[in-house]
Formats: C-alpha cells, sequence, structure tokens
C-alpha cells in the first residue's frame, strides 16, 4: 500500500537544507501541505534569515504542492506558537510534527563552555518540547497525530566531543517515551529517527566517499513511515545509507540482594548475574520496572502480592 499524506498538514523544523528539506519536499511530493520552518541560520546557530525556507516552499509549489515559510526560531514559545497558529489558520490542522531542528557545537567537555551547551540543549530538546506542546492540544482534539523526533547515534551510544549534542539527543527520546504513553487513547503515536546522512552537519566529519552513500533521501524513507497512518509508536529507527534498524533499551532481569547481601560487596559479588541478558525485558513504562523490582522482592522474601 502506497504511503500517502493527502489533506494531511506536516510541521518540518530545520527544513530549509540537509535532511530537513529532504523531509519537507517528500511530504509535500506525497501530498501534505508542508510548514516549511527554518530560521536559516549556520551550522553553530548563528545568524538568522529565512530564504532556504522559501526556496524549499517555492520548489514545492513548483511542483503543484502546497507550503508556507516559516521562520520562528524553535526555543521562543511565543514564535513556535504562532507558526502552529499560522498553519492553523491557513489549513484547520496539524497532522504531522518532524522536530528536526538542531546545531552543533563540538568541543571536548573540558573546553566546553556552559553557554555552548545549554545552548545546543536549547535547540534540540527545548525546541522539540515546545513544538509538541503547541500542536498537542490540536491533535488531542482531532483524535490524530503523527510526531517524530529526531535523536543521533551520539546520544544512543556517545561521540567524542559532542557532550552537549549527545546530551539533548538522548533528551528527546525521554520525551518520546512519556508522550507515547499520553497520547496513546488520541491515537497519537510518537517515533524518533535516529539519522545518518550527508548534511552540513556531518560534511566536516567523513569522507567524500562515505558522504556520498549517505544521501538524506534514504533516511526520509524511514521517516515517512514513521510519519504514516500506519505507523507504530515508541519506535527508535537507526536510518542510513539505505540502512534501517531498530534501537532497543533492554533492562536485564536482575537480581534481588537481600540482607547483608545488599551492600556494595554484594552487588559486586553479583555482577555478572545483574548483568546477564537472559530474559532481558524491554519495558514499555516506568511502572512495568517497577513492577519487576518489587515482584522480585517479594518473592525471595516470602511475600504474597496477590
Amino acid at each position: 500500500m502506497t504511503i500517502r499524506f493527502d489533506e494531511q498538514v506536516a510541521i518540518v523544523t530545520g527544513a530549509g537544507n540537509g535532511l530537513g528539506r529532504s523531509h519537507a519536499l517528500a511530504l509535500a511530493q506525497r501530498g501534505a501541505r508542508v510548514v516549511v520552518n527554518d530560521i536559516g541560520r549556520a551550522r553553530d546557530g548563528r545568524g538568522e534569515a529565512s530564504e532556504a525556507a522559501l526556496d524549499v516552499v517555492a520548489e514545492i509549489e513548483a511542483a503543484g504542492g502546497e507550503a508556507l515559510a516559516d521562520s520562528a526560531d524553535v526555543t521562543e514559545a511565543d514564535q513556535v506558537e504562532a507558526m502552529v497558529a499560522d498553519a492553523m489558520d491557513r489549513w484547520g490542522r496539524v497532522d504531522v510534527l518532524v522536530n528536526n531542528a538542531g546545531i552543533i557545537r563540538d568541543k571536548t567537555f573540558l573546553k566546553m563552555t556552559l553557554e555552548d551547551f545549554f545552548r545546543v540543549a536549547d535547540v534540540h530538546l527545548r525546541g522539540a518540547a515546545l513544538c509538541s506542546k503547541a500542536v498537542w492540544p490540536g491533535m488531542v482534539e482531532q483524535s490524530y497525530g503523527r510526531i517524530v523526533m529526531t535523536t543521533s547515534s551520539s546520544g544512543l551510544y556517545g561521540n567524542f566531543g559532542q557532550a552537549n549534542y549527545g546530551a539533548a539527543k538522548m533528551a528527546v527520546v525521554g520525551l518520546m517515551n512519556t508522550l507515547v504513553l499520553e497520547g496513546h487513547k488520541f491515537d497519537i503515536r510518537v517515533n524518533t529517527l535516529a539519522p545518518c546522512a550527508a548534511t552540513r552537519m556531518s560534511e566536516d566529519l567523513m569522507k567524500p566517499e562515505l558522504l556520498a552513500m549517505l544521501a538524506p533521501e534514504a533516511v526520509t524513507a524511514g521517516l515517512l513511515y514513521l510519519a504514516s497512518e500506519d505507523a507504530p509508536s515508541r519506535a527508535i529507527l537507526t536510518a542510513g545509507a539505505g540502512t534501517f534498524a531498530r534501537a532497543i533499551v533492554y533492562e536485564t532481569r536482575g537480581v534481588h540482594l537481600a540482607g547483608d547481601d545488599c551492600s556494595p560487596e554484594g552487588v559486586a559479588a553479583h555482577w555478572s548475574e545483574i548483568t546477564d541478558p537472559t530474559g532481558q525485558t524491554e519495558y514499555l513504562s516506568g511502572s512495568e520496572q517497577v513492577v519487576n523490582m518489587l515482584s522480585q522482592a517479594a518473592r525471595n522474601l516470602g511475600i504474597d502480592l496477590d
């Protein structure tokens, strides 16, 4: 079945270049009306203009689509709310939000200023939160919504010199986890894309022959699925060079330690059992973890929980 977005309205942040541009063009090509948000800044977030967004809108309109350029700074609540209001005024709804806007300011943690740490966190995490908050009431009212966060291997696994970027990128996964639970009854599905693509943020980090393999369009294929009507929810989809995989946070079954064993020495002595992956579980809420802990403790202590 062909994935389409006819009659739907999508907002894509950071859509003037790279991945965001690719996402916006592909959504429009498949029928979506698209808000092309881009403040036009350089990779480090400095400077501002919206020519890039206007260029993408012109390209969409030339192909027969509908689009609206927007230059809101995603870290400013009033600007984000105005962006969503403009979309509502023009088209009456917002169905898809792609939280793609981002900046990098790489340095080792020792040399990184706190200003650079929190500025990167603001754009990635605060930006995703503000945009999601702005579209949330409308999605609840219409009982439909698709939100896609953008994480990174730097957040999931770490990357030298990117403490600020990695921290922010892992934080949006936590935001997804809770929005999934709160949006379930309203058919608001929230997922996270972990892209590897040749963009302005990656062009200084890789060899030219590798960059040629990392076309943004290959990543966008995954984005379109995560934003579609039949999308999953709570998925972390890694995508790059045409390769797709799901990243999952597991927790081992663990071991209950009682009496003298419940000590630093006990943890050390049982470390191999604590970290044994046999029976590891993907929890779908924090309460499931608590149930596991309490049930193990009750069983070992002879307490009946029924």
